[in-house]
């Protein structure tokens, strides 16, 4: 026990227990990789992943116009359909800086002279919009799509495949005539259709304008006793026989947009305007022709324009006489139904004048200078809607669905921005006149991101050859809008008839998002390529609603996938 006591106890020891190790291949994730480049290359990957890119809350914090310039850089649709409105805009504005000019000699006359002017060209172009607008319009459309069978002649065969519809320009082939010097042009049976019912139509022009003048002028309320009467009448019978040069270079331009070309128009027009200014002052002063001077001097600049546009013309195509008669009766089928749809405008746009004169001559004025803003403005929505309409019918016809998609939203988010650029510089730059037409001028501001938006999906229509829906869906927005302006402006006065225009342009806007979301007729063909359902599908789906969004958050969106609308009301 004593041993015991003194000696530390007897531990027999037993082998540590093994854990088993792990494989190596589950370590290996873990494991830096063999470096495949060189280690500077790699820090630069390394430094460029690690790069943090901008959070959520920082994108929400750039403006609509910041975004919209982000995406511009670099965006080749961007800028092609800028490189086409933007000549449109200047030749756009040529004709009512033309008419600034005759205004401003022709007032140096006396103010019964320059009453009978205003009358003459109010006359004269209520006569002319009936035709001239869906001669263009359709023109534009239907060459366009000619012009893009020539890469793509199988796109006929496709459309019918896809189970859609085939646009109305389509269905007129071209054939290359080669002639013996090896000069090798397109003959498109479009143009010819187009020049020859342009032709017609401006001689009937003419006509109705020279025979039917003393129902116009009672019409207008210049009878025969009033001292406007001589002086309209000689204006207006001088104009008239310029109306098929300007028919036929409404034609000429409808060609040449749909080849995408706005600068050849501009340049022709803006020396039609030059020689008409050059002509004023020589003609109403120096030989002493007054009233007719001025008309005379605005007609030979209209054949000066339409010479320089045929010439032009015939350079890139052959103006065959050879008329398809299916394509014509499509082509009169077409313009039809546009003429109705200018129809349902004009009386709305008669309607809403109408019951603003009845609140006096000092509203009237007011409304008349509101009026002429807010039509001059448009100019730039109108050269958007026909860059998105040249551009679509082209990819459209190609078969290019997807360019054709992208070409619907970036128009829609161009045209979007414009509007709102438009409202804010209306708000600071008209705020003197606030004060003078206060109700007018708001209405004008508020109202323009909802008029670009139904400006351009008008060239989106026109693009795809939806006529019938376009005609259709504007005569049930007329008639709605119609009644509206007729209650509103007997209760609220002019603030009425400004609320019935605003909800005349939103109607039209509604139902062209409509048209776009439920994807019917000729949309169907766009969306034909993609299956719906699959997740391919749903995610691009989604990527475009994002777009559309990211353009008309700031202003409210209504539908489930992004279909957005500006709701300034």
């Amino acid at each position: 026990m004593a041993i015991a006591s003194f000696h530390p106890p007897i531990r027999i020891l037993s082998p540590a227990p093994s854990f088993p190790r792990p494989p190596l291949k589950r370590l290996r994730p873990l494991l830096p990789r063999s470096p495949t480049r060189p280690k500077s290359q790699q820090r630069r990957v390394y430094r460029r992943q690690a790069k943090p890119r901008p959070s959520d809350t920082d994108r929400s914090l750039l403006t609509p116009a910041s975004r919209l310039l982000n995406r511009i850089r670099g965006d080749e649709i961007s800028l092609e359909i800028l490189s086409i409105a933007l000549p449109a805009v200047l030749a756009l504005a040529a004709d009512p800086i033309a008419s600034l000019v005759d205004t401003a000699f022709v007032g140096h006359l006396g103010s019964v002279e320059l009453a009978a002017v205003g009358v003459s060209v109010s006359i004269f172009n209520l006569v002319s919009k009936l035709f001239n607008v869906p001669l263009l319009n359709v023109t534009t459309s239907f060459v366009a799509e000619q012009q893009a069978l020539e890469c793509s002649p199988e796109s006929n065969a496709h459309a019918v495949e896809a189970g859609g519809e085939v646009p109305t320009g389509r269905s007129l082939q071209q054939e290359p005539i080669n002639y013996a010097d090896g000069e090798s042009r397109k003959f498109l049976p479009a143009v010819s259709t187009s020049l020859a019912f342009a032709a017609v139509v401006g001689i009937a022009e003419s006509m109705a304008l020279i025979f039917g003048m003393g129902l116009l002028m009672d019409f207008m309320g210049i009878y025969v006793d009033s001292p406007m009467r001589l002086p309209a009448e000689q204006f207006l019978t001088l104009r008239a026989y310029g109306a098929p040069a300007i028919v036929l270079a409404l034609a000429a331009q409808g060609t040449f947009r749909g080849f995408m070309d706005t600068k050849t128009p501009l340049y022709a027009i803006g020396a039609g305007s030059l020689l008409n200014a050059i002509l004023d002052p020589i003609l109403i002063f120096l030989f002493g022709l007054g009233v007719g001077g001025a008309a005379i001097a605005t007609v030979i600049s209209e054949y000066m324009i339409a010479g320089i546009l045929l010439w032009k013309l015939n350079e890139k195509i052959i103006l065959s006489p050879n008329i398809n008669g299916e394509g014509m009766s499509l082509y009169l089928k077409s313009v039809g139904l546009l003429v109705g749809r200018t129809i349902a405008v004009l009386i709305t746009m008669t309607i809403s004048t109408s019951m603003a004169a009845r609140e006096g001559p000092v509203a009237m004025a007011g409304h008349q200078i509101c009026l002429q803003v807010w039509l001059a403005i448009s100019l730039l929505n109108d050269a958007l809607a026909l860059a998105g309409q040249a551009l679509l019918a082209s990819e459209y016809t190609r078969k290019n669905y997807v360019q054709a998609r992208l070409v619907i939203y970036r128009v829609i988010q161009i045209g979007a921005a414009t509007g709102i650029a438009l409202g804010v510089l209306l708000f600071f730059g008209f705020e003197p006149f606030s004060t003078l037409f206060t109700t007018d001028f708001s209405f004008v501001t508020v109202s323009q991101p909802i008029n670009a938006l139904a400006f351009v999906i008008d060239g989106l229509y026109y693009g795809v050859s939806d006529f019938s829906y376009a005609a259709y869906s504007m005569i049930l927005v007329g008639v709605v809008s119609s009644l509206f302006l007729l209650i509103a402006a007997s209760v609220f006065g002019l603030a009425g008839v400004w609320a019935g225009l605003v909800f005349f342009m939103s109607l039209r806007a509604v139902a062209g998002i409509w048209r776009l979301q439920t994807k019917g007729g000729p949309w169907k063909i766009l969306w034909s390529d993609m299956e719906i359902g699959t997740t391919k599908e749903f995610s691009a789906q989604q990527r475009l609603d994002k777009f559309l969004i990211s353009v008309f958050f700031p202003y409210g969106c209504f539908g489930e996938h992004a279909v957005c609308l500006p709701l300034l009301l």
